[in-house]
């Protein structure tokens, strides 16, 4: 059976591949800003928003290849029940991490597996996260030194610098790298998907 990360996100598709999955990767091709402005003009949750977004991309996959077992995964920044995206620029990005700071926010971390054209099972990871009280100058040099944050949710890296933004963080590393990799890998070995 194949096995299609529904994404372009290369941190997800090394996650997979580093622990033995066999997939591929293929983008969905879907409007994120719109669906997300739809969902949320239909106060959807944030969670929600994750969990839609990973099934929308899944489904999408799934109608190109209708033999594979199509993965999709989104994430999604909650900060007071308020879902934040990927910054659009440098600009986004300052104002996000101004908001965030001395702050707590919650990342949701959703994964979908369609088959045969239809969700077969599906989890939202959560971690919640402490940002520092950072300075504006400290923020400004940051940003100087990570001129590549635009595709991270939130605009930090935890795998990286990003890591120093945190006074404190609650949650499986994994989901907040944007994939709940431990209950992921237990449904694909039950359904005998891994080797």
């Amino acid at each position: 059976m194949t096995l299609i990360l529904a994404s372009g996100s290369p941190t997800r598709l090394q996650l997979l591949r580093s622990a033995g999955v066999p997939v591929t990767a293929e983008a969905p091709r879907l409007d994120e800003a719109a669906i997300r402005a739809s969902l949320a003009a239909e106060d959807a949750t944030p969670r929600d928003m994750a969990d839609t977004l990973a099934e929308m991309k899944a489904l999408r996959v799934a109608t190109r290849h209708p033999q594979a077992v199509v993965l999709g995964a989104d994430q999604v920044l909650d900060i007071d029940g308020e879902a934040l995206g990927k910054p659009a620029d440098r600009g986004e990005l300052r104002a996000q991490l101004h908001r965030l700071r001395g702050r707590r926010h919650r990342l949701h971390s959703a994964v979908v597996i369609v088959a045969d054209g239809v969700a077969q099972w599906r989890l939202v990871g959560e971690a919640r996260l402490t940002m520092r009280d950072l300075s504006d100058a400290w923020i400004e040099a940051y940003l100087d030194r990570n001129p590549d944050l635009g595709g991270s949710v939130g605009g930090y890296l935890l795998e990286g610098e990003g890591l120093r933004l945190f006074a404190a963080v609650d949650g499986d590393y994994f989901t907040i790298l944007g994939l709940p990799l431990l209950p992921l890998l237990g449904y694909l070995e039950q359904r005998g998907l891994l080797p």
